[in-house]
């Protein structure tokens, strides 16, 4: 394992204070959200090995504090409002940063690190008594001492999706290459309402009001198993041959699966096999972003992913197959809209229970696959010439069955490339890497149990 020495701990604080009383409510989406934290590393090459140990992390310190004058919500910290639902209290409290240093170079890095030691990358500390003094955002900043370095991010999901998290870190390289942020503030308002007139019965059992049920009732259990992280990288050329192969048999010459649609179904179909399902697929989760569907802009920081599950046939023999999993996936996109949505969003106000100890929110209990494909990391540029050569996100703690985020990468490989990364029990990762159908494609191995075996 790498050495790394953790050289210090502080808090950072934006230079311009919130106004007095400032507080922002949490959404029904956010506390479903509430067990779950998210963690985010963004690497970056190697430029000048002439620079100053500490130059850049005391350049970074700087402009995040300014950069955090526009994100209240991540340096304010969490109490109860007056019915008892989480609520941040916007009082300048700051967040939690680390500053480390790593032997070697980032690139040496990559080339040798597991899961364990990129988590070590992106500090985390779970709350527990104490809300009020805890930080609900977290940053890392590490320098590798052969060049390079990395910006890691935490936060407990009840605040924020993927999006905001990475969202957050654009503005914060935006802040510190342009003194100023290039695209527009994060915005706070509530999600949207229904118009009365268009107003329907929130009742009505829509797949989504049926898998939050089935969620929220099942208990969270922690996995057992030991897990172990699969990062691949697809550029654009193999992603088109999965998507060839992903074609349904009986429309060849259709229009073809998305690079999402043909990605997920591929690791659907090999992680059922892997699982021991012969005959059908297993159980899978889907979540995606649904800013676009709503309406509301791209800034919007807050929870805006919804997750619905699979319904397949387990009689189908095609139903296991890569064609049938991806178009599968591709049915369950299409059937998602605006009224589905919102049918979910008014459905959770009307049941929701507001005392602490009922907290409803989301165990998922199958496999679950996460569309990450709008985050544009590449944008995230600290420095003019340095676009991040690698970025990994992680969703915890794992889900009992797995995981699979599906995120762009590098514009280097392509627009359609994607770099997908597969969260397993340790014994089903070592069956999936050997899986003909998934080698076959001749993915870039980029962090696995075994990198150097392909």
């Amino acid at each position: 394992m790498a050495e790394i020495r953790y050289t210090c701990k502080r808090t950072a604080v934006s230079t311009k204070p919130v106004q007095p009383g400032k507080r922002l409510p949490l959404s029904v989406l956010d506390r479903l959200m509430e067990p779950k934290h998210l963690r985010v590393v963004y690497y970056y090459g190697s430029d000048d090995p002439a620079r100053e140990a500490g130059e850049r992390t005391r350049t970074l310190r700087e402009t995040l504090a300014r950069t955090l004058t526009s994100f209240p919500k991540a340096t304010g910290r969490l109490q109860r409002d007056g019915e008892g639902r989480w609520e941040i209290d916007c009082n300048d409290a700051g967040v939690r940063v680390m500053e480390a240093r790593a032997r070697g170079s980032v690139e040496d890095w990559l080339r040798n690190a597991g899961r364990e030691d990129e988590l070590r990358l992106v500090h985390w500390e779970e709350m527990f008594d104490t809300p009020y003094f805890w930080s609900t955002f977290y940053v890392q900043m590490t320098e590798f001492e052969g060049g390079g370095f990395a910006i890691g991010l935490s936060c407990i999901h009840l605040l924020a999706d993927p999006t905001c998290a990475t969202m957050f870190i654009k503005a914060w390289a935006d802040m510190t290459l342009n003194a100023r942020l290039t695209a527009p503030p994060p915005s706070f308002r509530a999600l949207p309402k229904r118009r009365p007139s268009h107003r329907n019965d929130p009742d009505r059992h829509n797949s989504l009001i049926n898998h939050c049920k089935s969620s929220i009732n099942t208990s969270s259990l922690t996995p057992s198993a030991k897990f172990g992280t699969l990062s691949l990288a697809f550029t654009e050329p193999i992603v088109r041959s999965c998507i060839a192969m992903a074609r349904p048999v009986d429309a060849p010459d259709g229009p073809g699966p998305s690079p999402f649609e043909a990605l997920a179904g591929l690791f659907w179909a090999c992680i059922s096999k892997v699982k021991g399902e012969r005959e059908g697929l297993v159980s899978m989760c889907l979540g995606l972003d649904v800013r676009k569907l709503l309406g509301l802009e791209r800034e919007f920081f807050g929870n805006c992913m919804v997750y619905n599950n699979s319904l397949h046939a387990r009689d189908n023999e095609e139903d296991n197959s890569l064609p049938g999993a991806a178009k599968a996936i591709g049915e369950m996109m299409a059937k998602l809209d605006k009224d589905g949505v919102m049918d979910l969003i008014e459905w959770l106000e009307i049941n929701d229970d507001t005392r602490p100890k009922n907290t409803r929110s989301l165990n998922f209990s199958e496999l679950l696959f996460l569309n990450l494909e709008g985050i544009e990391p590449d944008t995230a540029r600290f420095e003019d010439t340095h676009a991040p050569i690698r970025v990994s996100c992680y969703f915890e703690p794992t889900c009992k069955e797995g995981q699979v985020v599906i995120l762009p990468s590098t514009p280097e490989d392509g627009s359609m490339s994607r770099v997908v990364m597969v969260t397993l029990p340790e014994d089903e990762l070592v069956k999936l890497m050997e899986h003909d159908l998934v080698m076959s494609l001749r993915p870039i191995i980029l962090m696995g149990l075994n990198k150097n075996r392909a």
